[in-house]
């Protein structure tokens, strides 16, 4: 099992879709282990965004992403951080296939609605600081051996 940070980015926040984005993450068999609803303070935002922080757009960034309540959350599955990945689409919703979160609801390349983590190390760093240990919940639903093999 592999887990990935997703937040909900304050578009998606206003716009109401918070309950359509979580269906179709369970939707495709991801189990969220922690969740809560939060307001990213400008030094989080640097923290999380410390790659980009001394780029010229990242102001803009930092005003939108602490511009409103934020649902942070993590996911548990087989591959999720993949399957996140591409339940999102590209970045720019103007690019992003059709299906995807961003290419059905996002039409911006910085309000696309939902991060995710980008690999294992960078969930593993995202998600120590969204949640402390003892918020994840370790459990295992009992729909999970019909979403796929045990061999899988």
């Amino acid at each position: 099992m592999e887990r990935s940070l997703i937040l909900l980015k304050p578009d998606a926040v206003q716009r109401r879709l918070m309950g359509k984005l979580i269906s179709r993450f369970e939707e495709k068999g991801l189990n969220f282990v922690a969740m809560k609803l939060i307001r990213i303070t400008p030094e989080l935002s640097k923290q999380h965004y410390a790659e980009h922080a001394e780029k010229a757009w990242y102001p803009t960034l930092e005003t939108f992403i602490t511009g409103g309540p934020v649902l942070a959350a993590v996911v548990e599955g087989l591959d999720a951080i993949q399957v996140v990945r591409g339940m999102l689409g590209a970045t720019n919703g103007l690019q992003a296939a059709p299906g995807t979160i961003r290419g059905d609801f996002s039409s911006s390349r910085q309000m696309n609605l939902v991060h995710g983590s980008d690999g294992p190390d960078a969930a593993s760093r995202e998600i120590a600081l969204y949640f402390k240990p003892e918020e994840l919940v370790e459990d295992e639903p009992t729909i999970t051996k019909w979403m796929r093999a045990a061999d899988e």
